[in-house]
């Protein structure tokens, strides 16, 4: 039975996804929940002064962005993590996109942004959003866009002219994936809409950042209404609940609670802005700093910490069941997904898998379990990526989803609550290693005046 808060939040979401086409947009509406929030933002070229009981943010290339809270305690104890990732599978906007086909059809160029299903972009309703660079007199300017109407259209061909498209197709970017963008007239009208779209004249815009995203709308569906289909879900789902979790938790007096939203998962994170870099590492050790800890003092720090990698995961597929695992089969609206594998494509163990069904146990929130088939290779995530950069243990989650990397993915209305509820859980409790390598999982009294613990 679904409860209204289930159905509140899962719109909530897709409220959120329709406002943000690109991760550019993702980080600067998550900005806006945060800075709602009381979160103060930081910029990296400056100094910080970081006070006992704050809340911060900061961001980097406008497109990750990190968020902590600084308990009361200066005296911290370590970092609680949850990570996620900004950006989807999309088709960029090539430089000089327009082409002319056949002297009557303009088209647009574009490549390939990460692994993705291609065959769903074709006869849907499409637009362009991303970041244009802008010349300003005092220098250059990042300006936000999003061309909020429908824009082009990738079409497909007719089954009279291709008879085997239902027996299959391999789809070539060049030639398949080009969107339509207008009649011969329209040549050279693209760059006056996207300078319109910023309010500078063409001659002012340097370089662009732009995408192709889909115009549909999220939809909850079902006989119960118990689906949610929308774009981008795969990551903005996971990560729009961590945000909701650091801005509605208690914390726990004893951890730094962070949480890290990642450009660039979906072209494998090696990026100024992606978890292979040193964002995270530079953000927990200014922390650290600002708190009058040495250098001894964060190791130690990180060496007590814990990360939640999280990222959706594969649903059983109702029209192809075989393709999941014979014994660890996650569904729709049945919990959070624990995600394993062997060769640490995930980095869950038994120590960071067991301290998070210890939280959801806490939460009141079940919990499933993902591996692949072993003859089906599968995905990475960022939690193995940034543990070469900040090593503590890290458990790999997500929310079951369908046609994962589709312009138009499904998932369960109940998950995004399920996952909130968790990571709250997360913040709250503190998890403490002692030397003999036991793990205890502490809440703070917020309700009585006192400085013990429970």
């Amino acid at each position: 039975m679904l409860l209204d808060n289930q159905i509140d939040i899962s719109k909530e979401l897709m409220d959120f996804i329709k406002e943000s086409p690109t991760a550019f947009h993702v980080v600067k509406n998550f900005s806006t929940m945060l800075e709602k929030a009381g979160f103060i933002k930081l910029n990296e070229r400056n100094k910080w002064k970081i006070e006992q009981g704050g809340k911060y943010y900061v961001t980097r290339n406008d497109s990750s962005i990190i968020a902590f809270q600084v308990p009361d305690n200066m005296d911290f104890y370590n970092f609680q993590i949850a990570a996620a990732h900004s950006d989807s599978p999309a088709f960029k906007i090539k430089e000089n996109p327009e082409m002319v086909e056949d002297n009557n059809y303009v088209t647009l160029n574009v490549e390939k942004y990460g692994g993705m299903l291609m065959a769903p972009w074709f006869d849907r309703l499409l637009s362009v959003a991303g970041r244009v660079i802008v010349r300003e007199d005092s220098g250059l300017k990042p300006v936000l866009v999003n061309v909020d109407r429908d824009l082009c259209v990738i079409p497909n061909l007719a089954i009279h002219m291709n008879r085997d498209v239902n027996n299959g197709i391999k789809y070539n970017p060049q030639k398949d994936m080009i969107p339509l963008f207008g009649e011969i007239a329209s040549k050279d009208k693209f760059d006056q809409i996207i300078a319109n779209e910023a309010g500078v004249a063409i001659e002012d815009i340097i370089s662009t950042d732009l995408f192709l995203y889909n115009r549909e709308c999220g939809t909850i569906w079902g006989a119960d209404n118990e689906f949610m289909s929308a774009p981008r879900l795969d990551d903005v789902m996971c990560a729009f609940s961590c945000i909701k979790a650091l801005t509605d938790n208690k914390e726990n007096n004893k951890s730094v609670n962070v949480c890290a939203i990642f450009d660039n998962e979906e072209v494998g994170s090696t990026t100024k802005q992606g978890a292979d870099s040193s964002f995270l590492y530079d953000v927990l050790s200014r922390i650290s700093m600002c708190m009058g800890k040495d250098s001894e003092d964060f190791i130690r720090a990180c060496a007590s910490s814990f990360m939640l990698s999280a990222d959706n995961a594969h649903a059983v597929h109702p029209n192809y069941k075989e393709k999941a695992d014979p014994t660890n089969r996650p569904y729709m609206n049945k919990g959070i997904v624990i995600k394993y594998n062997a060769n640490q494509k995930y980095t869950t163990d038994a120590i960071s898998a067991s301290i998070f069904k210890e939280i959801c146990k806490k939460a009141g929130v079940e919990v499933q379990s993902y591996v692949n088939r072993s003859d089906i290779p599968g995905g990475s995530t960022l939690g193995n990526i940034s543990n070469s950069h900040v090593s503590l243990n890290t458990v790999d989650i997500g929310l079951a989803q369908l046609a994962m990397h589709s312009p138009y993915e499904t998932a369960g209305v109940k998950d995004t609550e399920y996952m909130i509820k968790a990571v709250k859980k997360f913040y709250e409790t503190a998890i403490m290693a002692d030397e003999e390598g036991i793990y205890r999982l502490v809440e703070w009294d917020y309700y009585e005046n006192s400085t013990s613990m429970r």
